[in-house]
């Protein structure tokens, strides 16, 4: 069995895969189906969880000195005095608004470029190459020269944050296009669909896995993007709290904002999985039996 995986580096401009090996999996028998069950494995995640924040606790002020790391108890403390005051749902709010727009804006982006390129060859060896060298630029180092052009306003959060999201939709999509059975694009068009037809009939299902995890995967970068701008310029914004705690040495108030932004990442992530879950069962329902 084999897998297509994303190209690297200058491999776009030639279009082409990779095929590599792929273990079947191993049986479930009744002895590990046990651990397998939701509720152990929820059970352990959990048990991981406080054991590590026990130790946190622990350590903080034994081991290690608590300027360092902090104390859980003192991030909650931290986190409850931001809500109880209402101060974190301006930053909050600012901080989704730059994320969602820059990931909507570049998501789509993303996949039109990709699309484009998966199914015309003379753009994809003409464009590739440059596509190859603006990804290697490190995004982070953009936030200067954003500031200059945009100001440190929200279009400068937002810029950066459709660059980064951008390149990960591209190349999935890219690859999802590329993926395509061909022969079954010949066979549609025998049939005399119109290129229009194929794309949506054919392409689009066909790449829809591929770009459900490039957008899975942006999410996070999303954020990262909107937070580096606010830590570089900006006077609200999580990063903006993370940035002036650090300038505090306030190292709960830093885990404060580091624990938001694991939150807003983990629920828009599994809000889109649960998305992906309905799409694909959909795409299922929707074959012919047998």
């Amino acid at each position: 069995m084999t897998v297509h995986q994303p190209l690297r580096g200058g491999e776009l401009a030639d279009a082409d895969t990779v095929d590599m090996p792929i273990a079947a999996p191993a049986d479930v028998t009744e002895e590990n189906s046990f651990w397998l069950r939701p509720s152990v494995i929820w059970t352990a995640r959990i048990t991981i969880v406080v054991g590590l924040l026990l130790l946190w606790e622990l350590a903080s002020g034994r081991w290690i000195r608590p300027v360092y790391v902090s104390k859980p108890s003192l991030v909650a403390e931290r986190l409850w005095h931001w809500i109880e005051s209402g101060e974190i749902w301006m930053h909050l709010a600012a901080t989704l608004h730059e994320a969602i727009l820059g990931f909507l804006i570049g998501a789509l982006a993303g996949m039109a470029v990709g699309l484009l390129l998966g199914r015309n060859e003379f753009l994809a060896r003409v464009l590739g190459p440059f596509i190859v060298v603006l990804n290697s630029l490190p995004k982070v180092a953009l936030a200067p020269l954003f500031i200059l052009w945009f100001g440190i306003g929200l279009t400068m959060k937002v810029v950066l944050t459709v660059v980064i999201v951008f390149f990960l939709v591209f190349y999935n999509t890219f690859m999802g296009v590329r993926d395509v059975d061909e022969d079954l694009v010949n066979i549609i068009k025998t049939m005399g669909a119109s290129r229009l037809q194929i794309l949506r009939k054919v392409i689009i299902p066909s790449a829809l896995l591929w770009v459900s995890t490039g957008l899975r995967i942006s999410i996070p970068y999303a954020l990262i993007g909107a937070v580096v701008g606010e830590i570089f310029a900006s006077n609200r914004g999580i990063g903006y709290l993370i940035q002036s705690s650090g300038a505090q040495f306030d190292t709960a108030g830093v885990f404060a904002g580091l624990i938001l932004l694991v939150i807003v990442s983990a629920s828009f992530s599994a809000l889109l999985t649960r998305i992906e879950k309905s799409l694909f069962r959909w795409r299922r329902s929707s074959r012919p039996a047998g």
